[in-house]
């Protein structure tokens, strides 16, 4: 069978949660991509994406590109920065925005889906599919509408195929994504949506948090 889409898969809750979603929508034609850009996270990433790949019978590769990110000063792959954990409170907008400073990696989306969209062009996929949303997108702007819609625009003349972004999740909010996935019965302690890697979360992140947050509201 052909390839539809490649979903970029980092094992957790954004991601899965469009792997699922792009599953339903082309079933037996997608693909899932996981690259290590040589954040803290890496190893405990792949193990998720790995596993929610296999449970949907789902091909996937992992690339290595973390030799692009060397000198970058973010907190998720320098380990002479900090992950914000103390200072984190989610259900403050002007304390988000000055983590996020913190977290954010040098044109990381920007690079990702490009390089999304290469292995798509070459298999003949039509779509690459992020895992972005509503909720992050008010502090981190390459989560935003606006910046798929110009990446989409930008891959038309990029790729041969006019490669475009499908992200099922970019209307929505956390909450409404881990529902969507404890209906279908998804083994929520196999998501990975910490900034660390190890054998558990470290439940301090703001990635800890804001996921904590939503399988809180699943249960209300």
């Amino acid at each position: 069978m052909s390839t539809q889409a490649i979903v970029l898969l980092s094992g957790g809750l954004d991601s899965v949660f469009n792997l699922y979603k792009a599953c339903e929508l082309w079933p037996g034609e997608v693909a899932a991509l996981s690259i290590n850009y040589g954040q803290r996270a890496w190893p405990s990433e792949e193990k998720a994406a790995k596993n929610f790949s296999r449970e949907l019978n789902v091909p996937f590769q992992s690339l290595q590109l973390s030799e692009i990110f060397i000198g970058d000063r973010s907190s998720l792959t320098s380990g002479e920065q900090e992950v914000p954990t103390t200072q984190v409170d989610i259900e403050s907008l002007t304390t988000s925005q000055q983590t996020a400073q913190q977290v954010w990696v040098s044109n990381r989306n920007g690079v990702l889906l490009n390089v999304a969209a290469c292995r798509a062009e070459m298999v003949g996929a039509q779509w690459i599919v992020p895992g972005f949303n509503a909720e992050e997108a008010a502090t981190f702007p390459d989560n935003s509408v606006d910046f798929i819609e110009k990446m989409n625009a930008c891959l038309k003349l990029s790729t041969a195929n006019g490669v475009q972004i499908r992200c099922f999740s970019q209307s929505l909010y956390k909450g409404e994504m881990a529902q969507y996935l404890v209906e279908k019965g998804v083994a929520m302690e196999q998501i990975w949506s910490c900034y660390f890697a190890g054998e558990q979360p470290c439940q301090k992140c703001e990635s800890c948090q804001r996921f904590r947050r939503a399988l809180q509201s699943t249960q209300q």
